[in-house]
């Protein structure tokens, strides 16, 4: 497993354990360190806009600029964290697995971000996982 993507994955797994979704994410550097780190909490913190991308954001604190940075996911990011990444300029984009959920990831390689996906099978198997044992959770998250 790529070493960033085992930092995301970190991450989902102790959103899982927390009773939440198992998305995590990492904000990286353009040197290679890890700016920001975090997990989906819309479980638990009861916020709708606090998912995983979303958390690591907030997590690697106000920076002038985002340019050459990396969004980590274990999951291609939905529209509302593709927005973020295309907002705040972040360069690139390194995905564990899209199967589960296709998010904006290809609208954000058509706008210049460049996306990297891994088809981890630890990712896969973190989400069929958890889309199997709680359904209505997981079609809460994506708004269906």
């Amino acid at each position: 497993m790529d070493a960033l993507l085992a930092v995301a994955v970190a991450e989902a797994r102790a959103g899982l354990a927390s009773g939440g979704i198992p998305i995590g994410a990492a904000l990286v550097g353009p040197d290679g360190s890890v700016w920001g780190r975090g997990h989906n909490r819309r479980v638990q913190d009861g916020d709708p806009s606090a998912h995983g991308e979303t958390s690591a954001f907030r997590a690697a604190g106000r920076r002038r600029s985002y340019r050459g940075t990396t969004m980590v996911t274990t999951l291609s990011p939905c529209w509302y964290c593709s927005g973020l990444i295309r907002q705040f300029g972040i360069t690139s984009v390194l995905i564990g697995e899209c199967r589960t959920f296709s998010g904006g990831h290809d609208w954000l390689a058509e706008n210049g971000v460049s996306v990297r996906i891994l088809d981890d099978p630890e990712c896969v198997s973190l989400m069929t996982d958890f889309i199997a044992a709680r359904p209505e959770l997981w079609f809460e998250d994506i708004g269906e």
